[in-house]
């Protein structure tokens, strides 16, 4: 998986990249650029450019390189890929080829199944990269590898692709135990609303439809173990405390998968391409799929979800498992402190030498080779639910690091990070101010317990001395034996706290 620590290293060093203008983005000849590994594939029939995904598999011939010393020749099995991206007027298709055995391509882990994704509802070529780095980020478990490819078909160049470990079941994928002999099997699922698809096993849990990923092909038993195992853990979503709710799932995992998805307002949340896996009796979040119609790749008034999506406003992301979680006021809480422990790398996304620079600065040329020796459209082409591209590269660019600096905006209105609200007084923050309060501050000065929540301190300290003292469980007692009003106790407060 991706080292993040490697990353925000490369991105430290960022220079600042030149001016953007034409159809693409200029990029300096004399800096050093990593070289895009190329992937070339000859299919047996030589129709690889004009195959559909009716058309199913066809036998080829693939060669990997790169610079690095990496080279990779073998048969695979070469198929047009996707849903809405492999309709037969989307010109630039997805693929995915397929070897005999597991095979470690370009250092990504081993896997018989590779997906090459166009990119081509994006004109930026940037949204679905920038979405798996901040699953990277963020650490969602199973995040696929990425790397852009240049890739040519039956000696046709068809410019910039991203290549990727689909998601599925392995040891260097979604590392789950289908096949275990204790009857309480892992699986991994796929929300689909209302698609429908041969060779496909759906399932229903309270109304949520669902497909069996892992295993594809269930038996009757696994179905039934799986259905009920996913009611269940709706039914206590939808009706369980806290407490209740973390005994099913994992919570970090549904936090960052939530903050992910929320962040770049992905379009499809609400309809597809959003999988969970059980694993080890509880269930994960992720890992994430599927991010071109994202950060405002939407048509703006073609459907109210399209206009939502497209606005750089606004909650996003209520639907199939996150209906039962978006509202609950202690999982927003979890949230926010997931957003504050990365505050500077979602800054980073759009600012001057962050993330959006940096892609392109190491990946410019790429770019406008897709455009102009591959020949696809910057904007002459696209689909009823995307935004209508913008004439040029960079004006489709500027649009995207805008978005995503409002995006930020609107992020920190509506969590608030940093922020605290508390009661004074409320030492052991149970939202009142009482007895067990004077306790809980004796037992700290007598070191009975180390506190670390970070908002104690401001809570327990009610005389405006520098640190806790006796002090201050005398003058909460007073206030509560009413021998004394003339402090703030019991009044509501908010602190900022340092970052």
């Amino acid at each position: 998986m991706f080292n993040k620590k490697i990353f925000a290293f490369v991105l430290s060093l960022a220079v600042i990249i030149p001016a953007l203008f034409g159809t693409a983005l200029t990029v300096n000849a004399e800096e050093a650029k990593p070289v895009v590994p190329e992937i070339r594939v000859t299919t047996q029939e030589g129709n690889g450019v004009t195959l559909e995904k009716a058309d199913g598999y066809v036998s080829a011939e693939i060669n990997i390189s790169d610079t690095e010393g990496f080279n990779l020749s073998d048969r695979v099995n070469f198929k047009v890929r996707g849903n809405t991206t492999a309709l037969s007027w989307v010109k630039k298709k997805a693929f995915t080829f397929k070897f005999e055995k597991k095979k470690d391509v370009l250092g990504m882990g081993k896997g018989k199944k590779w997906a090459l994704i166009a990119n081509a509802f994006d004109p930026t070529l940037m949204r679905n990269y920038i979405a798996f780095n901040t699953a990277y980020e963020l650490d969602i478990p199973f995040t696929s590898n990425q790397k852009y490819v240049e890739l040519w078909v039956d000696n046709t160049y068809m410019g910039c692709y991203v290549l990727y470990e689909p998601v599925q079941e392995g040891k260097d994928r979604v590392d789950i135990d289908i096949e275990s002999n204790d009857g309480k099997n892992d699986f991994l699922i796929e929300y689909e609303y209302s698609r429908e698809e041969d060779d496909v096993t759906y399932f229903l849990a309270n109304g949520l439809r669902f497909i069996s990923s892992e295993p594809e092909t269930p038996n009757e038993e696994q179905l039934e173990y799986i259905k009920s195992t996913m009611t269940d853990i709706t039914n206590t979503l939808n009706n369980g405390t806290q407490a209740d709710i973390e005994e099913k799932i994992d919570i970090s995992s549904f936090v960052k998968f939530y903050l992910l998805n929320e962040y770049v307002k992905t379009y499809d949340f609400s309809m597809s391409s959003v999988y969970y896996y059980y694993k080890d009796g509880k269930l994960y979040a992720g890992p994430p799929w599927d991010y071109d119609l994202s950060a405002g790749n939407e048509c703006d008034g073609l459907s109210a979800r399209c206009t939502n999506a497209a606005n750089p406003n606004g909650a996003f992301i209520n639907s199939n498992l996150y209906r039962y979680l978006y509202n609950k006021d202690w999982f927003k809480k979890l949230v926010k402190q997931e957003y504050e422990k990365h505050y500077d790398y979602f800054k980073s996304i759009h600012s001057d030498n962050g993330l959006m620079d940096t892609i392109y600065s190491d990946y410019g040329d790429l770019f406008n080779r897709n455009y102009t020796e591959a020949g696809w459209s910057v904007s002459k082409w696209w689909i009823n639910i995307q935004k209508k591209p913008l004439a040029t590269y960079r004006e489709n660019y500027d649009f995207l690091k805008n978005w995503y600096s409002q995006r930020n905006v609107w992020f920190e209105d509506y969590l608030k990070p940093f922020s605290r609200d508390y009661i004074l007084g409320d030492a052991n923050n149970d939202g009142k101010v009482d007895i067990s309060d004077v306790t809980m501050i004796q037992k700290y000065i007598a070191k009975l317990i180390d506190e670390s929540d970070d908002t104690f301190l401001y809570r327990a300290i009610v005389t405006g001395h520098s640190g806790i003292s006796i002090v201050d469980a005398t003058s909460i007692q007073r206030h509560l034996s009413k021998a004394s009003d003339s402090t703030e106790i019991g009044k509501d407060k908010t602190v900022i706290l340092p970052h």
